[in-house]
């Protein structure tokens, strides 16, 4: 698929929706400068080209009591194929994300949960894992992300 050309007022179109993608289009124009329809027309167009693939709810995971934020390195054995690797750890709720990575560890595990005891068994859980041959916990003590919502 062909990279987007992307104008300063498409960046600035992208960056308002980040922020908040339940920003009505009125709303947008008016913080880009340009009437709704051409607004609406790049919106449609950064659609139709793939550049905005859906629109979703940020959850704020403490709410639920996932206040402990941690990553895990795994390590597999060498023929492990990759779709072996994400499978077990897809199917626990507290995973945010599993990254498959070149060099050591091969997978990174994303986790929000309630304490370190929560984290602790859903550890203990991908290793039973016959595929995981060894693992590392590293915990978040304090965390940015682009476009994400101030805290």
């Amino acid at each position: 698929m062909p990279v987007a050309e992307l104008d300063a007022t498409d960046r600035q179109i992208l960056d308002l929706l980040i922020e908040d993608g339940r920003r009505t289009v009125r709303e947008i124009a008016d913080l880009v400068g340009l009437s709704p329809s051409p607004v609406r027309r790049r919106i449609e167009r950064l659609e139709t080209q793939g550049v905005i693939v859906g629109y979703t709810a940020v959850v704020d995971e403490s709410r639920l009591g996932n206040t402990f934020e941690a990553f895990a390195e795994l390590r597999f054995a060498g023929n492990t194929k990759v779709a072996e690797i994400t499978a077990s750890a897809k199917e626990i709720p507290e995973v945010i994300a599993i990254y498959t990575v070149a060099g050591d560890p091969d997978a990174i595990v994303h986790f929000k949960v309630t304490n370190l005891r929560h984290l602790h068994s859903l550890i203990d859980l991908i290793r039973r894992d016959g595929h995981v041959i060894g693992t590392r916990t590293l915990m978040v003590l304090d965390s940015w992300q682009r476009g994400a919502p101030a805290p």
